[in-house]
Formats: C-alpha cells, sequence, structure tokens
C-alpha cells in the first residue's frame, strides 16, 4: 500500500479557544467543505467537545457525484493543541488526519497533515496522480479561502 502525505497550514487572526472551538465542531465541517462535495454530517452533537473514540458519520460525493458514506474516528485529542481523525469506514484505504493549532503573536496557526491511500493498489496510484491529490489541495484551498473570509487574515 502506497501511503501519501499532505501539509497544509494556515494563520488566522483569532484566538487558540476561538480556532479550538470552531475546528473541533464536527458540524462546521460542511461550511468548509466545496459545496460540489456534498458534504453532509449525519451524526448529531448538540454543542458536546469532541472526545477520543467519537465515531461521526458523513456522507459526501468525493468522485462523479457518487454518494459514499464516510466514518471517521477521533482517536486523540488534546484540547486546544491538537486532535486526530481516522477514517473508519469510506471512499479512501486509509485516512489519518491531524490537526494541529499553535499559538502565534497575532493569533494561531492551523497545521494540517494528512496520510492518505487510494483503493485499487496501482490503479489507485494512478488515480492518485490524476485526480485526488488535486482535489484534496483544492479541498484545503476552499477551505482556506472560507476561513479568511470568516476570520480574517
Amino acid at each position: 500500500m502506497k501511503i501519501f502525505k499532505k501539509s497544509y497550514s494556515q494563520d488566522l487572526p483569532i484566538s487558540l479557544e476561538k480556532a479550538w472551538d470552531f475546528f473541533s465542531n464536527p458540524g462546521n465541517l460542511s461550511k468548509i467543505t466545496p459545496p460540489d462535495m456534498g458534504f453532509q454530517v449525519k451524526s448529531n452533537f448538540n454543542g458536546s467537545e469532541i472526545y477520543p473514540g467519537q465515531l461521526i458519520y458523513y456522507t459526501v460525493k468525493p468522485v462523479f457525484g457518487i454518494k459514499m458514506s464516510w466514518v471517521t474516528e477521533i482517536t486523540a485529542v488534546e484540547k486546544e493543541k491538537y486532535f486526530i481523525d481516522y477514517q473508519y469506514a469510506g471512499p479512501y484505504r486509509l485516512w489519518h488526519h491531524e490537526h494541529r493549532f499553535l499559538p502565534t503573536e497575532g493569533g494561531v496557526r492551523i497545521e494540517d497533515t494528512i496520510h492518505y491511500a487510494i483503493p485499487m493498489g496501482f490503479i489507485g496510484r494512478i488515480m492518485n496522480s490524476i485526480m485526488v491529490s488535486g482535489r484534496i489541495d483544492q479541498i484545503f484551498n476552499f477551505r482556506k479561502g472560507v476561513l479568511d473570509s470568516l476570520f480574517g487574515k
């Protein structure tokens, strides 16, 4: 299995607490995901904080508008420092996403590190080169624009 890695970072002029409150609320994921992905959170959180072992259910249209279920598990949480989500079921063979929050002089830096693998072996690696890698970049570029609009640069 070929594992790919992507890293992104963004500085926001908000407090660490405000960043944590936004990103640790799974209900906000649909706000920062491109609309054409049809991303919908199916779990009900009622304002509860994320916790290790929490399963989050979504539907998403990652490729060709085909609707899929996606389930992630929050595997680790250290409040206002980091959390990790791991795909339990979904479109990837592997999805491990680490979210880090680092205080800066002007606010907070959000760092994302993703390790992922595509199913279908060699064909999956080709699909990653042709489509998947670029699509993940598009998603994070969209997210950056939304966050800049919500919180400023």
